[in-house]
């Protein structure tokens, strides 16, 4: 019996020290994830700090609604074309810097950068469609431009459909750089934006953006503009604009299904010919211009950035366009 009870004891004793070992390793996997994230934190904090000072203001600032929206203007043609980009894109005129260079010997080029993107303040507006339209057509008039083409990148295919609708009297044509179309979308869960917004705060977006590929590396950037491109996807990225304006994507699409051009606006999209998710990407931008007098889409072996690479043969197959119709 003592030699039973003496045998307990022992196994008491081991299962004891096993549950303090396991708890002791808990408690230090615990406290360095704290510390991990903290100085993870805490170097975001200093990068941002060092970034704004190494910032490189470009354009010019627009008074809309109370706040500054910035626009980029080059070149000094007769004809005026807009560039609006697309969704979460950090710095709109770096972005558009190759097509920019190929417009401006013909056009003067305006780059609006929306609030929440570029050095455009932030908005505390919805970021509906209504809004967003109606603060581009603010900064235009701000800046006296009356007549103008507008051309359009990605989501703002969907805003230029509103857009032109609105302001027919103003926009000479529309040019949709793999633009989107309303009858494709997607709903992004509340949960995953949950997620995204933690990213930011935490910092951890920065350190996902470090240890991944650089998305910049192989584009037909300096390296100074992709330094300057860098230091504004970290300010800008899962800001509250953009944030807004992911939640309210799908409900901005549903409301333009029901949306067409108007059948005299000349209209030519300049698209990627194989879209890595949907089969409907060339077929649905042929029936946004099948009614249109003017109405043609050219098809590119390129990916969604298409004025990256192909901003040559844009300009110059966008220019015989016009000239046709002239």
């Amino acid at each position: 019996m003592v030699h039973q009870a003496e045998m307990k004891t022992r196994n008491r004793t081991r299962t004891s020290k096993a549950r303090n070992m396991i708890l002791k390793v808990i408690g230090a996997i615990m406290i360095a994830i704290v510390l991990f994230l903290g100085i993870v934190y805490i170097v975001n904090i200093l990068c941002n700090q060092s970034e704004s000072k190494r910032l490189e203001p470009y354009g010019q600032h627009v008074a809309v609604d109370g706040k500054n929206m910035n626009v980029l203007i080059q070149g000094t043609g007769e004809e005026t074309v807009v560039l609006l980009p697309g969704l979460a894109t950090a710095a709109p005129a770096l972005d558009f810097k190759p097509l920019i260079e190929e417009l401006s010997p013909f056009y003067k080029v305006v780059v609006v950068e929306p609030f929440g993107y570029g050095l455009s303040d932030v908005t505390e507006k919805e970021r509906t469609t209504e809004n967003i339209v109606s603060e581009i057509h603010d900064a235009l008039q701000g800046l006296n431009i009356e007549r103008y083409i507008l051309m359009g990148h990605s989501i703002s295919g969907v805003y230029g459909l509103d857009y032109v609708n609105k302001y027919e009297n103003e926009v000479i044509a529309f040019v949709g750089l793999d633009s989107s179309v309303p009858t494709l979308t997607e709903k992004i869960e509340s949960s995953q934006l949950k997620m995204v917004k933690w990213l930011k705060k935490s910092g951890l977006s920065r350190l996902v953006m470090k240890l991944g590929t650089d998305p910049l590396v192989a584009l037909p950037y300096d390296d100074g503009t992709k330094e300057q491109m860098r230091i504004l996807m970290h300010k800008n990225m899962f800001n509250p604009n953009i944030i807004n304006e992911v939640e309210r994507m799908h409900s901005n699409f549903k409301a333009a299904e029901s949306v067409s051009f108007p059948t005299n606006l000349p209209i030519i999209f300049f698209i990627q010919a194989n879209h890595p998710v949907t089969d409907r990407w060339v077929p649905e931008h042929e029936a946004q211009v099948k009614n249109s007098v003017h109405g043609k889409v050219m098809l590119f072996e390129a990916d969604h950035y298409i004025h990256r690479t192909k901003a040559k043969e844009i300009v110059e197959n966008f220019r015989e366009f016009m000239e046709g119709i002239k």
